[in-house]
């Protein structure tokens, strides 16, 4: 994804860099938050579907990444998920802007923010204490998520678009999940 986001600023400068290529730059990092809070809540941990294939496909996306939480293999997202649905992203920018250059800093703010988001996704799953209160913060609240319930705390790169949502809770208001580490299970009812 780094060699993509080469490749989309290289190509903005050329078709043209000006003052708003930032401005859609941004605008892009704040589309990502957005997309990745929403994909995250109402895709990620949809139902267990009954299809087999498409079970598969969850459970590689997001299901087994709550069973094993620290499982490497898990942690990132698959570019043949993130390519495509970034893509799409940028090519309906193009269609609403009609603007080359604004879809490709567009498109490069997405690609910055899915890096920055799997920087600290990887930094939220491995033994890599931050530095600073904000980022300790940041760090709890999506291992609240994985540990404590499924239902709250969906933003990695940003809690921000939780708290327009209403899904950054204290965690003491929030019960603990039966479902947490078993997303396949959600929906069915368990046994207490």
């Amino acid at each position: 994804m780094t060699v993509v986001l080469i490749g989309l600023g290289a190509w903005a400068a050329v078709e043209t860099l000006t003052l708003f290529s930032l401005l859609f730059f941004v605008i892009g990092l704040i589309g990502f938050m957005f997309s990745e809070y929403l994909t995250h809540r109402f895709f990620f941990h949809l139902k267990a579907p009954q299809n087999k294939l498409f079970l598969k496909f969850l459970k590689r996306l997001h299901y087994d990444h709550h069973t094993d939480p620290h499982d490497l293999k898990l942690l990132f997202l698959p570019v043949w998920y993130s390519l495509p649905n970034l893509g799409v992203l940028a090519i309906l920018f193009y269609l609403a802007t009609g603007m080359l250059g604004a879809a490709l800093a567009f498109g490069a703010g997405l690609v910055t923010m899915l890096l920055v988001y799997e920087w600290k996704h990887y930094v939220a799953h491995r033994p890599i204490q931050p530095t600073t209160k904000f980022w300790k913060w940041n760090k709890r609240m999506h291992l609240l998520h994985h540990f404590k319930n499924e239902n709250y705390w969906f933003g990695v790169s940003t809690p921000l678009v939780d708290a327009i949502f209403g899904t950054l809770k204290d965690e003491k208001d929030v019960p603990t999940s039966e479902t947490v580490k078993n997303l396949e299970k959600r929906g069915q009812t368990l046994s207490s």
